[in-house]
């Protein structure tokens, strides 16, 4: 794991802005620097220099495109949060399904966007996001409590045992296998024992999959608001 990253001057928020299309990350290149306290260091335009080049930009925030390839895009954003939890990664999506924006923050997203944002707001979501908070676009219509099924418990097909459900709860956190080891008092293998057998009695893909399975069934409108509460960092 790196160590923090910090900002060149004192004050300003160095912001990496990753996005396909040319027109988009130009424009993205002013919002950013025209926004007091923020500065771009950088726009890679592919996905694999987006690694090496917060490398060597060491930025405070990662502004990334949630275009046709999104699944790429958010495996590109749960390899960034693994390998510098401390940078703030903020995603500008055309999708307002609850289920897309649910994706993107069991991937370590801490800021969902709609593309069409305002300097003001992706200004403001950068900050929010690096302060502790999950920002959604308020653009994506909040579901009504009362027109809102109440959410079913999540019972997988074969039950987790009572330790597998305690890694779960960490999983959904967003702790790492160590500090989940340290927080349940077992072994970084112990815990990868217990994902792998909680991934295959979910049935889900990876990690961010499971958590997201669990929170769509504890809570279908819960991506749906304004700010959420903070998690921490996810693994991969």
């Amino acid at each position: 794991m790196s160590a923090p990253m910090a900002s060149a001057a004192r004050g300003v928020t160095r912001v990496l802005i990753l996005a396909d299309a040319p027109v988009l990350r130009r424009g993205l290149v002013s919002m950013v620097n025209e926004t007091a306290g923020m500065q771009s260091v950088g726009t890679p335009g592919e996905l694999r220099r987006a690694l090496t080049l917060v490398e060597t930009a060491r930025p405070d925030a990662v502004v990334v495109e949630l275009g046709p390839g999104r699944a790429a895009t958010l495996n590109a954003c749960r390899d960034l949060r693994r390998r510098y939890p401390r940078v703030t990664i903020v995603a500008l999506g055309t999708s307002e399904d609850p289920a897309v924006v649910n994706e993107a923050l069991a991937a370590g997203v801490r800021g969902y966007l709609m593309i069409n944002t305002s300097p003001t707001l992706l200004g403001w979501a950068i900050l929010a996001a690096r302060a502790g908070r999950t920002v959604v676009d308020p653009q994506i219509r909040r579901v009504e409590p009362s027109a809102t099924p109440a959410a079913k418990p999540f019972a997988p097909e074969v039950p987790l045992t009572r330790r597998e459900s305690d890694v779960l709860d960490e999983l959904i956190q967003g702790q790492s296998n160590r500090q989940i080891g340290r927080n349940l008092f077992i072994s970084e293998d112990t815990v990868k024992s217990h994902v792998k057998a909680i991934l295959r009695k979910l049935g889900a893909r990876d990690r961010a999959h499971a958590v997201s399975l669990v929170l769509s069934s504890r809570n279908p409108a819960a991506c749906t608001c304004g700010t959420h509460a903070a998690l921490a960092p996810a693994e991969a």
